[in-house]
């Protein structure tokens, strides 16, 4: 039988890890920044998993950003910054701070003792704590207070996730259509605009009005309740089977990809995409 662990296992095994003298080399070599890569290595995988649906493994992959969690809460713990019981102790008080329509008396033990609010009231409530939570941080540490409600978006998030957050945050202070048909007829003229620039053959002008296309695409997404991260990441997935049927159709009727012209080709992409339909 498979014996099991607890949490405060997996705390120990780490300290283990890190142990100066008899530690593992190549944990023992690594800090903040040299883990990030891997990090973001194994949120992709989770999300690859659960895209797949292959939740029998999907425990593994949770299993391995938890590492990547209790990491760098080692390694704060010997800076020391923090350990991974103020990790647990923030998040709690924040998830409890956040969901007073749960949470009233802002413990656990308030549980069941809320008020019936709406999902619109919710979540103006959420960006009001969150607006209170980024003052007091700024108070907290003496700086300046960032009044924008853009404040603290990380510049380094993907680019359609970090459109989608501004776009959101910009729409939670009334920023926004109310409907989606304005939405189309802005991509409609920024797509307008891209070929404008591209028939200027400014590059940087092009660049700049592709950028917008972009980001109009993104805020049509959102209006739309899409995701705009996975949407692009399934039609990559669509695009990968459909062309790896075109090279099978290729291979099968001995029509050499690279010298093709672009009618044969665009033959062999309609029937993988009828046969991938049938």
């Amino acid at each position: 039988m498979t014996r099991m662990h607890s949490l405060n296992d997996l705390l120990r095994l780490m300290a283990c890890l890190r142990d100066p003298q008899q530690g593992c080399p190549w944990d023992l070599k690594q800090d903040f920044d040299s883990i990030v890569p891997h990090t973001l290595d194994e949120v992709y995988e989770v999300i690859d998993t659960i895209e797949r649906q292959d939740y029998p493994h999907l425990g593994d992959e949770l299993g391995d950003l938890l590492f990547q969690v209790v990491f760098y809460a080692r390694l704060a713990e010997e800076a020391g910054y923090f350990n991974f019981s103020d990790v647990v102790a923030g998040l709690t008080e924040k998830l409890l701070r956040r969901h007073p329509h749960l949470f009233p008396a802002g413990t656990l033990q308030s549980f069941g003792q809320g008020s019936d609010l709406d999902e619109a009231t919710i979540r103006a409530n959420w960006e009001r704590i969150k607006r209170q939570e980024r003052a007091g941080k700024s108070a907290q540490e003496q700086t300046p207070v960032d009044a924008s409600a853009l404040a603290d978006i990380p510049a380094a998030l993907p680019g359609l996730l970090r459109a989608h957050k501004l776009q959101k945050r910009a729409a939670s202070v009334g920023f926004d259509w109310s409907e989606l048909a304005p939405v189309l007829d802005n991509l409609a003229g920024e797509l307008v605009e891209l070929r404008e620039a591209v028939a200027s053959g400014d590059r940087t002008h092009i660049a700049d009005e592709l950028g917008d296309l972009l980001f109009s695409c993104v805020n049509l997404s959102r209006h739309l309740g899409e995701d705009s991260e996975q949407v692009l990441r399934a039609a990559n997935r669509k695009f990968e089977t459909r062309f790896r049927r075109v090279e099978a159709l290729a291979r099968e009727q001995q029509v050499d990809m690279n010298n093709a012209d672009e009618a044969l080709l665009d033959q062999l992409w309609q029937q993988a995409k009828r046969q991938l339909r049938g």
